[in-house]
């Protein structure tokens, strides 16, 4: 079955000989069992697969959901979190141990950085940002690494990373890798194949696509999952079914509206190349782009993520009154869903300096008419002059 057909027909129920099209959304808190035996074998049972037995632990709508993710991904299971920051939180705490030593890559989302110092420092784990690229990998491992934490394409300036190399290196020195893999969402990439063995997605973004709902996901290999299993559901995070219902529907759609969203992305990016007021256009499908080769190779194309880079002449002011002037690009700090998005942004980096007189706008290319979408950047070009 190829991924297409995956995203229709998986993840829709039991195959009952009479049944809705979609699942149905199961709400419970309280399950029950109709003896004390039953309720103690199913007690059991959840220890190594997804059975009904309290509803924080999941319900029939959760299950369906996490079946998705695990064929699209190839993974053995997953696990859903309320957003997806937490579940990135709940990896590193899952490996997180006094004196145990991680390596992140550089370009990882922003927030991640909050976790280390808020939580992660204080217990005693050396958190060590290595390059965006993960080119300095091998050099910064040490016999207490733990955890390789890494985003490809990484945020904002979507750095492109060698994956089977990296994992190469890893598994040699008995390191797991997980991956913030939100760009691809299970459909550009598949970082399991590519030797992964924990990734992580935003499914508030493309999964969803209609910014209606937080929510993340883990999908692990089963090698992984015998240290991954208990303490998401012992801290309590769970899903609310009624979510993962919209997330599911929103995924029967995942494919075209993510050739939709390259498709206007691919036109966004051939007009801002004819602009002299840019510097750099980031965006991995092109030739210019770094690793642009690697990219080719490990995905099956973009989504509607593009950066630009100011010339040095144009000031972070003359930036914001570009965006605040631009009439179908509104600001917000998300994207993956059907509306496009423009902010004025400096990418947060730990092991290289950005100069922050750098000016930069992150667009988030939504299904709008594109020629609409290229008329706004024109007009609101007029307002930097």
């Amino acid at each position: 079955m190829k991924t297409k057909t995956k995203i229709i027909h998986l993840g829709r129920g039991k195959d009952l000989a009479v049944k809705a099209v979609n699942p149905s959304v199961m709400r419970a808190s309280t399950i029950l069992f109709k003896d004390h035996k039953t309720w103690q074998e199913y007690r059991e049972l959840r220890k190594t697969q997804r059975v009904l037995s309290y509803g924080a632990r999941g319900t029939e709508t959760n299950f369906e959901l996490e079946k998705l993710l695990c064929e699209l991904e190839g993974g053995y299971r997953a696990h859903l979190f309320p957003t997806g920051l937490a579940a990135l939180a709940m990896v590193l705490l899952n490996y997180a141990s006094k004196d145990a030593h991680f390596l992140i890559t550089d370009g990882i989302y922003g927030p991640v950085r909050t976790i280390c110092d808020l939580f992660l420092n204080k217990i005693g784990v050396e958190v060590e940002f290595i390059k965006a690229d993960a080119s300095d990998v091998e050099e910064k491992i040490k016999a207490n690494t733990k955890l390789i934490l890494c985003e490809s394409p990484g945020s904002i300036l979507y750095e492109i990373i060698d994956i089977p190399k990296l994992c190469q290196i890893a598994h040699k020195n008995n390191i797991p890798v997980a991956i913030d893999s939100t760009y691809s969402s299970a459909y550009l990439s598949n970082p399991i194949k590519l030797g992964v063995d924990i990734v992580v997605i935003a499914a508030t973004k493309y999964l969803s696509g209609h910014s209606d709902v937080v929510m993340g996901c883990v999908i692990v290999n089963e090698k992984e999952f015998k240290n991954f299993d208990k303490l998401p559901e012992a801290l309590g995070l769970t899903t609310s079914p009624d979510d993962c219902y919209l997330v599911l529907r929103g995924m029967r759609t995942l494919a075209i509206r993510l050739k939709n969203h390259e498709e206007n992305a691919d036109k966004i990016v051939e007009f801002l190349q004819s602009r002299q007021e840019i510097k750099t256009i980031f965006y991995p499908k092109l030739k210019t782009h770094k690793n642009n080769e690697i990219f080719k190779r490990d995905f099956v194309g973009t989504n509607g993520m593009i950066t630009i880079e100011f010339n040095e002449n144009i000031k972070k002011e003359q930036a914001i009154a570009f965006v605040d002037s631009l009439k179908y690009f509104s600001i917000g700090a998300s994207w993956g869903g059907y509306e496009s998005l423009a902010t004025v942004t400096t990418p947060p980096r730990t092991a290289t300096k950005i100069d922050e007189s750098r000016v930069f706008v992150r667009f988030h290319i939504g299904l709008e008419d594109v020629n609409d979408l290229i008329d706004d950047l024109k007009q609101a070009f007029l307002k930097i002059k």
